[in-house]
């Protein structure tokens, strides 16, 4: 096979996190410790994970790093925006979700990312009300900035690349509007007209970052670039995309035990979730219009491993239910209760429970290594569009529904997506099978 051209990963990797909460503190403190040896990166792919390589005799196991050029930890420089002005040190000791100890051996270089004024909507996530925020007279004023924030932190930081990421909050659920988000004309032609319903902030950063040669990757359940007009520009701009929402905890489980059901042929009768959970996320999803973002992007993951067409006397009328209740005491901590009403031999019924009492962050800091090292990584090999390849870390990954594409999210076909990826990237066969 031609083996594709990556270009190495030389020079400084910017990861331009939009949000400065629990998830992007933990992340940043994680990484700038396990350079300093002080704490291992574990639950990262690309830091742990093995790959075969190879068949029969020419068979070897290797890490990513050692199959592409990956950017290396040492290589890389933080930046945000949030819309509360305090650094990352102090944002990281208010999360609450690590340690005073594993923090502080850090705290010089976390007070240095100070967050850059976010382009904010107040409509848009109406719990937040922080005052480090942009004054932007339209949508399109709001991309500008943006841009202007991507350039003097590449500048300053002497960048080679840079990656952007959302991990921000939820905003609430912006339906596709084919007339707006179909094509990148209209979209275009909306931003500058002020469009405030169909224009998310969180478009405008994704817009910005495409424009400024950023790949893009949306870590929440919004629309932003889950629409035509996003993949356009991502392919004019030969940028990767990828999306969306951290898939850290439920639907974690959700898509690593659902595929149990479907090769045992077991059938499903209902599957409800409910999650408590107490942090500046639970706190915006306690809104229901921002809950119903959340809600359809963890309803869809079912569907698609148990087919109702494939398997109708199984799966043909399953009940399908989520619930995210605000708990301020239990913080980070949160616990996603999963009860699964199943049925087997002659139709008798079973139950089976799920407790995970899982931190959300610790969860989700690796998929933000991963997520933006691939990005980069896939930028480098000429990838653009879509990355499905990078379904594996998220919890509805996009996919081309204009053209009735539907979603791989069975956990096992996605990680056969990520390794054949990883293994054409290193010059080697892509010889497994995703079905």
């Amino acid at each position: 096979m031609e083996k594709e051209i990556v270009k190495p990963a030389e020079g400084r990797l910017g990861i331009l996190v939009v949000g400065c909460g629990a998830v992007a503190t933990t992340f940043m403190t994680g990484v700038l410790m396990a350079r300093k040896g002080l704490a291992k990166p574990i639950g990262s792919m690309t830091q742990y994970d093995k790959i075969r390589v190879g068949r029969g005799k020419e068979k070897k196991y290797l890490h990513y790093g050692d199959i592409v050029s990956l950017t290396k930890l040492d290589d890389i420089v933080f930046g945000c925006w949030d819309v509360y002005p305090q650094n990352a040190y102090q944002a990281a000791v208010y999360a609450e979700v690590l340690k005073q100890k594993d923090i502080d051996p850090v705290r010089d270089e976390l007070e240095l990312i100070k967050p850059m004024k976010a382009a904010f909507d107040k409509n848009y996530a109406k719990r937040l009300d922080g005052d480090n925020v942009k004054d932007c007279a339209t949508r399109w004023d709001m991309v500008e900035q943006i841009r202007q924030d991507i350039r003097d932190f590449k500048a300053k930081n002497d960048c080679a690349r840079i990656v952007v990421i959302w991990a921000a909050s939820t905003e609430i659920y912006v339906p596709y509007y084919e007339p707006i988000h179909g094509k990148l004309d209209t979209l275009v032609a909306a931003m500058k007209a002020d469009d405030r319903e169909h224009i998310a902030p969180s478009m405008c950063y994704a817009y910005a970052a495409l424009q400024e040669d950023a790949p893009f990757i949306m870590g929440a359940p919004n629309t932003t670039v889950d629409i035509p007009a996003m993949w356009q520009l991502a392919e004019e701009k030969r940028l990767p995309i990828a999306g969306k929402d951290f898939k850290t905890g439920q639907t974690l489980v959700k898509s690593g035990f659902a595929p149990i059901l479907k090769v045992r042929n077991l059938g499903l009768s209902g599957w409800f979730s409910t999650n408590i959970l107490g942090n500046r996320d639970g706190l915006v999803l306690d809104e229901p219009a921002n809950f119903h973002t959340k809600e359809v992007s963890k309803l869809s993951t079912l569907e698609t491993i148990l087919r109702k067409d494939d398997q109708p006397d199984l799966y043909g009328n399953i009940y399908h239910k989520v619930r995210i209740n605000y708990y301020p005491p239990r913080n980070d901590n949160k616990e996603g209760w999963d009860n699964l009403d199943i049925f087997g031999w002659m139709g008798y019924p079973m139950q089976i429970k799920i407790n995970f009492l899982c931190r959300d962050s610790i969860l989700a800091a690796p998929l933000l290594l991963d997520l933006t090292l691939l990005s980069d990584l896939a930028h480098r090999a000429g990838r653009y569009g879509i990355q499905r390849f990078l379904s594996f870390f998220l919890k509805s990954p996009m996919h081309d529904y204009t053209q009735g594409e539907e979603a791989v999210n069975n956990l096992f076909e996605q990680y056969t997506m990520l390794k054949n990826a990883i293994r054409e990237m290193g010059g080697y066969e892509a010889d497994e099978e995703v079905d």
